[in-house]
């Protein structure tokens, strides 16, 4: 199993906004291979907001499927606006993509 996850930085109060949208029904929710989704919003940061979306996937290369199909291009494309309506600037300041394998796990049962 891997965790890759997408470090977003977005503007301050966002990131409590943008969250749910990770977790929502998609087609990321018949892919093969994905485990779960977590999306931990990061405290404390004066500047900015930070989401970490951790994706759990089964292999590397289920992951890369994804990554390379058209579910995944939709799921990522911003709305065209109308020809009458402004673009709206995008929360989103930057992110990061980190690919882990783990190493070790411990689960706690009491």
């Amino acid at each position: 199993m891997i965790i890759v996850t997408n470090r977003i930085k977005v503007k301050k109060g966002m990131g409590a906004v943008m969250a749910p949208g990770f977790t929502a029904p998609g087609p990321l929710d018949s892919t093969k291979g994905i485990v779960k989704v977590e999306v931990l919003l990061t405290q404390n940061l004066p500047d900015y907001d930070e989401l970490n979306v951790n994706m759990y996937w089964e292999t590397q290369e289920d992951f890369t499927t994804w990554r390379n199909s058209d579910a995944f291009k939709a799921a990522h494309k911003r709305p065209e606006p109308s020809s009458d309506e402004t673009p709206k600037e995008s929360p989103i300041i930057g992110s990061e993509i980190i690919t882990y394998d783990i190493a070790a796990t411990k689960e706690i049962t009491k």
